[in-house]
Parts: structure tokens; C-alpha cells; sequence
């Protein structure tokens, strides 16, 4: 339970120096990946797939310290939105009301083959989880097989589910490093209300094809004011286990100002926090994360390389998907270069991703002055924003 981890932190992950964390996410990725496995016990390919993870993820926290110990600090994990365009329009989109997502031009995306260069050079540095988002990731197929040939590092891919046929079942089930991650925001109303009509029956067709081929799988929630008692209900969360699904993420919504009575306040996320705790307990079949709830226990924000980074479309290094904001691109320069641009570096110095985290994300009620650390750098690569 989330605050079971934050008391462990706060003992067994303090030095000298102060919260270790690095030691705090090598025994926190540690423990998620072991849980998988005893919940895939009943699937053997599953099972054989995680145990070999077991040791994958040991040696790539191994990794991670031996760089500490140089005075680098490599995250374990990393966010890379491969493309822009997606088939859906959903209500109060963050990405389409700021221009991350759109009809984006072919040229304008970083290279199938950069992005597998950048994967194999991120399992070197030891990096566990690079998640795959968009726009919508399986409209970029090529990308998805260059990340099925490095297995030691797991990917889950955030679809909308919609374009998950067969041909993408039989890819998941070949390759069980590929994790999908399907977005749904409650039940049918709530789903097609803001996603489409339709989008909940093809979503409940998809997760009982995962399902029948013993796929690992997850859901990603947004939540917001309207659904965030449907989506903690046991008996929702009793319908995804029962159609096979392992993680439950809850996303924070983040506002766009037509929408932004949707955003959780206060009240919401102490609410989230007690269901989760709830319902830890009662699913033990089911690994239960919030973002960025989870990250109160690091005493922080984990963006800008502390515990991942984002990079955009278009090759840029940005401290996260909420701050679209970057002066060194991945076009012309590597992770570890990547990891010490001038951004990253100030916004560790100044302090703008530590202190007290209440639930909400720091660095999106920090644009202003993130803007303003940009605009010191001096540099700034192509932006991630389409051409809408």
C-alpha cells in the first residue's frame, strides 16, 4: 500500500545525505515486477516471460547504482510519445487542446530507426520501462517491433484499444514485453460520452481477446470529478479482473479550460487515496497505481529525469508529458546528454521538484517558471505541438 512504501522509504531508503531514492525505485520496480509474476503463476507463459523479468530488472538496478555511484542518476523509467496523430477526438483532450496531438507531417517525427537506437541505448543505461504513448502508438507499428527485439526492457503501450485487431493480439502474445495499457474512463456512458460511441463495446471485445490468449494487460483511468466513484467501485474493479486485466493506473486528469471542472480537487484525491488503500486489500490480483498520487512517497515530482523524462514526437526532451517544454532534442544528442540539458539541470538546482506533493501535478502549476528556464537555456529544439 502506497503508505506502507512511503514509512519504508522514509527508514530503509535514508542516508547521510538524505532519501535515497534510487535505492527507493530499484526496490519499488523490485516489488512490482515480482508481483506480476505471482499473479501470472496460472499462465505459463506469462509466468516464465516475468521470471526472466525478475532477473532483467535486478541487473538493470545494478546498472542504474553503478552510475550513481559515478555521480550519474539514471531514471528507471521513460515516457516516449511516438507519434501525434490519433483516430480519436475525446472531450477535454490535454494533448489536442495544446497541439501535442494532431494530423502531424511524416518528416516532422523522429525515425523509426532513432527511436530503436534510443531503446537499446536505454536498456544500456539500465532504464526498466519506457512507456509508449501517442497520439494513438499503434497507428506507428515499425516503432512497437523495434521495442519487441530488446525484451529485457518491459513496454507498456497507453492505446485507446480501438485498433487492437487480431494482427496486434497475435504481437502482444509473441512479445511479452509489449504490455498493453488500455484507456477507458468507466462504463459505457462514461467511456463513449467522452471517447465515442461504440468505444466501450470495442474495448470490452478487445479485453476479452487479450483475455482468451492469456495477454498480460492493463487499464489506464483518467480521473476526474464525474467518474471517480465508478471507477474505485469494487464491483468495476471486479469486471476488469474478471475479463484477465492486471494494472489499474489512475491518471490525474489535467485541465484544459473548457474542461476544467473535471480536475480532482483536494477532496477527490484524499478520496482516491482511501479507495486505493481499500482496494489493494481487497484485489490482490491486481497491481493498483496513481499518477501522480504515487509520487508523494519520493517527496516530490519524479519528472526531468528524477524518476523519468519525456520525449516528444519530435525527438525533444521534456521533463514530462504535462510540461511540453524542452531545449535538447534526441535528433542530435544521447540519453545521458539528454539527462544534463540545461533545463533538467535547473529545475533539479532550483529545487522545483521537491517538497511537499499534495496529490497534483508540480510542474504543470509551474509553467511559468518553467517557460522561464527555457527561455534561459539559450536553445530549443523542434516542438512537439502539431500543426493543427
Amino acid at each position: 500500500m502506497a503508505r506502507k512504501l512511503c514509512s519504508k522509504a522514509e527508514g530503509d531508503d535514508q542516508t547521510d545525505q538524505g532519501f535515497d531514492l534510487t535505492a527507493y525505485m530499484n526496490r519499488s520496480i523490485s516489488q512490482m515486477v515480482q508481483n506480476a509474476w505471482r499473479l501470472s503463476l496460472a499462465n505459463p507463459r506469462e509466468a516464465v516471460f516475468l521470471a526472466r523479468c525478475v532477473l532483467t530488472q535486478r541487473r538493470a538496478a545494478g546498472i542504474r547504482s553503478a552510475y550513481e555511484k559515478k555521480g550519474r542518476h539514471i531514471p528507471p523509467f521513460l515516457i516516449a510519445s511516438i507519434t501525434g496523430r490519433c483516430n480519436l477526438f475525446c472531450k477535454g483532450c490535454y494533448a489536442r487542446a495544446n497541439q501535442l496531438c494532431g494530423e502531424e507531417r511524416p518528416d516532422s517525427q523522429l525515425p523509426v530507426a532513432r527511436w530503436g537506437e534510443i531503446f537499446q541505448e536505454a536498456k544500456s543505461l539500465g532504464v526498466s520501462f519506457i512507456l509508449l504513448a501517442g497520439g494513438e502508438p499503434l497507428l506507428r507499428r515499425p516503432v512497437l517491433e523495434l521495442a519487441a527485439r530488446c525484451p529485457s526492457v518491459v513496454f507498456p503501450v497507453f492505446t485507446n484499444g480501438t485498433l487492437l485487431d487480431a494482427s496486434f493480439t497475435r504481437l502482444f502474445s509473441r512479445h511479452r514485453n509489449l504490455v498493453p495499457i488500455l484507456s477507458l474512463e468507466g462504463g459505457r456512458r462514461q467511456t463513449d460520452d467522452r471517447r465515442g460511441e461504440g468505444t466501450y463495446d470495442r474495448l470490452v471485445g478487445v479485453m476479452g481477446q487479450l483475455g482468451s490468449r492469456g495477454v498480460f494487460f492493463g487499464v489506464s483511468i483518467t480521473v476526474t470529478t464525474e467518474n471517480l466513484r465508478t471507477v474505485t467501485d469494487d464491483g468495476f474493479i471486479a469486471g476488469l479482473a474478471d475479463f484477465g486485466c492486471r494494472v489499474v493506473l489512475y491518471v490525474e486528469y489535467v485541465p484544459v479550460a473548457a474542461a476544467a471542472r473535471l480536475a480532482p480537487g483536494d477532496a477527490e484525491r484524499q478520496y482516491l487515496e482511501q479507495r486505493l488503500e481499500e482496494l489493494r486489500r481487497t484485489f490482490t490480483s491486481q497491481i493498483f497505481i496513481s499518477f501522480p498520487g504515487d509520487e508523494k512517497c519520493t517527496g516530490g515530482c519524479l519528472a526531468a529525469g528524477r524518476g523519468f523524462f519525456h520525449i516528444n514526437t519530435v525527438g525533444g526532451a521534456e521533463p514530462c508529458p504535462f510540461s511540453p517544454y524542452s531545449d535538447t532534442s534526441l535528433k542530435t544528442v544521447g540519453l545521458l546528454d539528454a539527462l544534463e540539458s540545461p533545463l533538467f539541470l535547473r529545475l533539479n538546482q532550483a529545487g522545483a521538484l521537491l517538497g511537499e506533493h499534495d496529490g497534483g501535478c508540480l510542474l504543470f502549476a509551474k509553467e511559468n517558471e518553467v517557460r522561464q528556464m527555457v527561455s534561459e537555456s539559450g536553445s530549443a529544439p523542434e516542438s512537439g505541438r502539431s500543426s493543427l
